[in-house]
């Protein structure tokens, strides 16, 4: 009878980073501070494009702060501002995850929006500086989003280091204990 060899694989678990950042740590201020940076010029340009009563689906040449824009686009800037407010207010993992989120979402627009231009469907009343403007949004969110939580040489107090490598993170010892040295004992 042929006897097989059971390997255990080591138990990889799931890393819910909600988990792991303390809501007082530094990291928190710096996602905190790219939500509410990026949500406040949203806002302002979203209320700017609204109060120059500009067409809802109109693609003329209408400029708010050296940006193209619509009533549409203005009211999606408003939208997108105050998401951006609330994940400042919420801060931590949720700001973090927010700004990763829309860093994405903005760098695919502007990919989807320079395809659109000089087009019938440019709803949104796109012209080449919007087409950078949203990249350039994007890699700010995501590089706010992403600060502190990956890269190759985090440091090991870092909470999502030390959610990676379980193993690796030595146990504190409690204050006020001495722990045995090992030596002859009486």
């Amino acid at each position: 009878m042929a006897t097989h060899a059971v390997h255990e694989r080591p138990t990889r678990r799931r890393i819910r980073f909600d988990e792991h950042l303390p809501v007082d740590h530094r990291l928190n201020t710096i996602y905190r501070i790219g939500a509410g940076l990026i949500g406040l010029f949203l806002l302002v340009f979203g209320i700017l494009g609204v109060i120059h009563h500009i067409g809802f689906f109109d693609t003329g040449g209408d400029t708010v702060t050296g940006l193209n824009t619509n009533g549409t686009l203005s009211v999606l800037s408003i939208c997108v501002g105050l998401l951006l407010f609330v994940g400042m207010v919420i801060g931590g993992n949720f700001a973090s995850t927010l700004n990763m989120t829309l860093g994405v979402l903005f760098i695919l627009s502007g990919f989807l929006n320079l395809g659109l231009l000089d087009t019938p469907h440019n709803f949104l009343a796109f012209k080449i500086q919007n087409v950078l403007f949203s990249f350039v949004i994007g890699i700010a969110l995501m590089t706010f989003g992403m600060y502190g939580r990956v890269g190759s040489a985090l440091p090991h107090d870092n909470p999502y280091w030390r959610a990676r490598h379980p193993d690796a993170v030595t146990p504190e010892k409690p204050e006020g204990k001495q722990i045995p040295s090992g030596g002859s004992g009486g």
